[in-house]
């Protein structure tokens, strides 16, 4: 993944990810509430020896006072300088719960030792640490005195604890740190938002784009038609307002379509997808208004013999149609219908048979299909999608070429290999793609401005007057 991806998530998913950051932000919060505060209180206490005071003794005293600082530190969680502590001040606690609360450091090379004590009580907290510094001392003072000597006389210790810095009443909590907390709660709801956008946009394998597309196929895409809340009330756009951005991204389509396949002399397409619902229809229809409009010969025949939809799009008589042709019941000057005031026909499908695919593949077919390309300049194919049935990958092979619609946010990735490869397997070449359902806001709808979204006519265009090229001369 690029930046751009990385930046593209962080729009797409900005909701999300900022649902993660205020549930952290009032779980962080939550837990401070209802943690009971706690202060802390500290009293320094200092380790000396006793010296005839010459520097070499002095020098002696120090360095035993530096090592001696690690054993006296460890004594002050032990039971034997707690219980005095206990008893004097009523605590009502074991020594093993006092220790707890207590914890003893010395810095490097000092002869300093810092006690501190935590406690729910503020002034309990600085009583108990002065406490046991008074405690401290008087035991390091009964472990360090030697016995009495022979002669009856008493001996003295070599160290002395003094307490350098009394404990004092802490005026603010130590704990919970509420706004440390919720700055971790900020930093980590940011971090789980972060990743589940991301590992959520690495499992989607939904086509949104037209960079997701390219990552399926290098086949060109020839166009891309908006969402439209609106298409099924009015799937003729181009027919009904000619003036809208969507109607302007199907005329952009079908001048991208003159450009395709330059080589070939017909100019047949059969228009299908990978699924059902992905707007095959209503973009067979919609280009063949649009190619029509610009003055040619256009035939659209609704192959989709078992779902048929063209004929109630355009609002014909579908009862007699493709189906009858190739049955011979019909022949084909009788039910090519003329529609709207330019060269379009229409050929609708007719009565649903028992056996489409085979009609579809059927010589007949294949013969019509040459009568279609002698008498019209394109001509539009209407076909079933491709991985349900195999009706338009047998068609698109007598005709030479199809578009395949893709819907952003429907269609999945294997589904659009899966029917590319559907028509590779039959010889059937897929001359572009087509992009449906693009969404006209968000991260995904970046870039589309090229496909006719976003400029539309305006009400003081009345007499602008559409001058794209035929796509073939008059027959």
């Amino acid at each position: 993944m690029e930046l751009r991806d990385y930046i593209r998530i962080l729009h797409k998913s900005w909701v999300m990810i900022l649902i993660f950051v205020l549930v952290a932000v009032a779980a962080a919060a939550t837990y401070s509430l209802m943690q009971t505060p706690k202060f802390s209180a500290s009293a320094k206490v200092f380790v000396s020896t006793q010296s005839t005071g010459t520097a070499q003794d002095l020098a002696q005293g120090n360095s035993f006072s530096v090592q001696r600082v690690k054993t006296y530190s460890d004594l002050v969680a032990a039971p034997i300088v707690l219980l005095p502590v206990i008893g004097n001040l009523g605590l009502g606690i074991t020594a093993d719960d006092l220790a707890k609360q207590v914890t003893a450091s010395a810095p490097l090379d000092t002869s300093i030792i810092e006690i501190a004590v935590s406690d729910t009580d503020p002034v309990r907290a600085a009583d108990i640490a002065n406490a046991i510094s008074i405690s401290l001392a008087a035991v390091v003072q009964t472990i360090e005195t030697p016995e009495s000597t022979a002669t009856g006389v008493a001996g003295v210790s070599p160290v002395k604890l003094t307490r350098a810095q009394e404990a004092t009443v802490p005026s603010a909590p130590v704990s919970p740190n509420v706004p440390l907390n919720i700055a971790l709660g900020l930093l980590v709801g940011l971090a789980l938002g972060v990743g589940a956008a991301v590992l959520r946009e690495t499992l989607d394998t939904r086509i949104r784009n037209e960079r997701d597309v390219e990552q399926v196929t290098d086949i060109p895409i020839l166009g891309g038609i908006v969402f439209d809340s609106k298409a099924q009330d009015r799937p003729l756009i181009v027919h009904v307002d000619p003036r809208s951005p969507r109607a302007e991204s199907f005329r952009t389509l079908r001048t991208n379509l003159q450009f395709l396949d330059v080589g070939r002399t017909d100019r047949s397409f059969v228009i299908t997808s990978s699924i059902e619902s992905e707007g095959k229809s209503t973009t067979g229809a919609n280009l063949a208004i649009a190619l029509a409009d610009s003055g040619a010969r256009v035939l659209l025949v609704d192959a989709d013999l078992r779902r048929p939809k063209i004929a109630d799009y355009m609002g014909i008589d579908g009862t007699v149609g493709l189906t009858d042709l190739l049955v011979g019941r019909a022949d084909l000057a009788d039910i090519i219908q003329p529609w709207g005031r330019s060269k379009l026909f229409v050929l609708p499908a007719g009565q649903v048979p028992p056996n489409p695919s085979e009609l579809l593949g059927s010589a007949r077919m294949t013969y019509f299909v040459g009568e279609f390309n002698k008498n019209f300049d394109v001509v539009i194919f209407d076909a079933p999608p491709l991985l349900p049935v195999t009706d338009a990958a047998i068609l698109a092979k007598s005709v030479g070429g199809a578009l395949v619609v893709v819907a952003a946010g429907r269609v999945h990735k294997n589904q659009l290999t899966g029917a590319i490869a559907a028509l590779g397997n039959v010889g059937a070449s897929v001359s572009g793609l087509v992009l449906t359902m693009l969404p006209t806001s968000g991260a995904d709808a970046s870039g589309y401005g090229r496909y006719g979204y976003g400029y539309g006519y305006g009400a003081d265009d009345a007499d602008t007057v559409d001058i794209t090229p035929e796509m073939g001369s008059e027959r």
